[in-house]
C-alpha cells in the first residue's frame, strides 16, 4: 500500500493570503505598537526617535480631550446606531412578508446610501443643514409659525454644523440614515433562510403577524443581530470621514472623534507616538466591547 503524498498545492493556494495578510495586517500593527513606545516626529528624521517606554500610554490616559473624543465617539455610536437596530428589524420583517418579489427592488432602494461615496453624503447633508439656506431651518421657519409650535421650537436659524451640540446631532442622523439600509439587508437575508414550517404553522393557528415576528422570528435572528450589532459598535468607535467632512473638520468639538484626535495627532501635531498609544487603546476597547456585545447577545441553550 503506497504512502499518502504530500502536496505542496493548498500551500501554494493559501500563501498570498498569508502573505497580503503579514504585509498589510500584522505589519502595521507591530509597527504602530511599537512606535507607541517612542516618542518621534516624523519632521525631525529617524534620529529624533526616542525611547519612552509606556509614557505615551499614560500621557494619553491623562488627556481630557482623548476621553472627550471617546465619550463622542460613544454618543454618536448609540444615538446613531441603535435606532437603525430598532427600525431595520421590523422594516425587514415587513418586506420579507409582504413585498413579494420587489424585495431585491425595496432593499436596493434603502441600500443605496450605504454604497454612495462618504464624501457625497456628507455634502448633502452639509447643503439640507446649512444655517441660511439648509432645508432643515426653512422647515423649522414654517413650523414655527403653526399655532403652539413656537414655544417648542427655537426663535432663531440654528448654526446645525458650527454649533458643537447640534453637529453632533446631524452626524447621528447621517450615520442612522446612512447604515439603516445594510442592518436590514442583513435581516432581511436572515429572514429569508429561516424554515417556514414554523411560520406556517403559527398562521394556521391564527398568530398574528406581529406574534410570528416576536415569537418565532426574531429568537432565530438572535446570532444575527448580536453579529449586526457588534458591527455597529465597531464601525461607530472608528467613524472619521462624516464629522471630518460634515461638521466643520470635526473641530466643532463636539463632533470630533477619536479617529479624528488619533489622525490629528499624528498628521497635525506631529505626535506619531501618542497617536499609535491611541489607536491601540482604541483597539482594545473595541475588542473589548465587541467580545462583551457577542457574549451579552449570544443564544442561549434552554436549560
Amino acid at each position: 500500500m503506497n504512502a499518502p503524498r504530500c502536496s505542496l498545492a493548498p500551500y501554494a493556494f493559501l500563501a498570498p493570503f498569508f502573505a497580503l495578510f503579514a504585509g498589510f495586517v500584522l505589519l502595521p500593527l507591530a509597527s504602530t505598537a511599537g512606535l507607541s513606545l517612542f516618542r518621534w516626529n516624523p519632521t525631525e528624521g529617524w534620529q529624533a526617535l526616542t525611547f519612552v517606554g509606556f509614557e505615551n500610554y499614560a500621557f494619553v490616559l491623562d488627556d481630557p480631550w482623548f476621553w472627550h473624543t471617546l465619550r463622542t465617539s460613544a454618543w454618536l455610536t448609540l444615538v446613531g446606531g441603535l435606532p437603525q437596530h430598532l427600525l431595520a428589524l421590523p422594516l425587514a420583517w415587513l418586506v420579507w412578508r409582504h413585498a413579494g418579489r420587489g424585495q431585491a427592488l425595496v432593499s436596493g432602494i434603502y441600500f443605496l446610501p450605504f454604497v454612495t461615496s462618504s464624501v457625497a453624503v456628507a455634502l448633502a447633508f452639509s447643503t439640507l443643514f446649512a444655517s441660511d439656506t439648509g432645508l432643515a431651518n426653512q422647515l423649522l421657519a414654517t413650523l414655527r409659525g403653526w399655532p403652539g409650535l413656537s414655544l417648542l421650537l427655537p426663535a432663531e436659524a440654528v448654526h446645525w454644523l458650527s454649533e458643537p451640540d447640534a453637529a453632533r446631532w446631524v452626524v447621528a442622523m447621517l450615520m442612522f440614515w446612512r447604515y439603516l439600509g445594510w442592518n436590514l439587508v442583513l435581516y432581511l437575508a436572515a429572514l429569508q433562510v429561516l424554515p417556514e414550517d414554523g411560520f406556517e404553522a403559527a398562521t394556521l393557528d391564527g398568530a398574528s403577524g406581529w406574534q410570528q415576528f416576536r415569537h418565532i422570528a426574531l429568537p432565530q435572528l438572535r446570532p444575527t443581530i448580536a453579529f449586526a450589532v457588534t458591527l455597529t459598535w465597531i464601525g461607530g468607535l472608528q467613524l472619521f470621514d462624516e464629522p471630518l467632512i460634515l461638521a466643520q473638520d470635526g473641530r466643532a468639538g463636539a463632533a470630533q472623534t477619536t479617529a479624528i484626535y488619533v489622525y490629528r495627532n499624528a498628521f497635525e501635531y506631529g505626535d506619531f507616538g501618542a497617536a499609535a498609544a491611541m489607536a491601540w487603546l482604541l483597539l482594545a476597547l473595541i475588542a473589548v466591547g465587541a467580545a462583551l456585545l457577542l457574549w451579552l447577545l449570544r443564544t442561549r441553550e434552554p436549560a
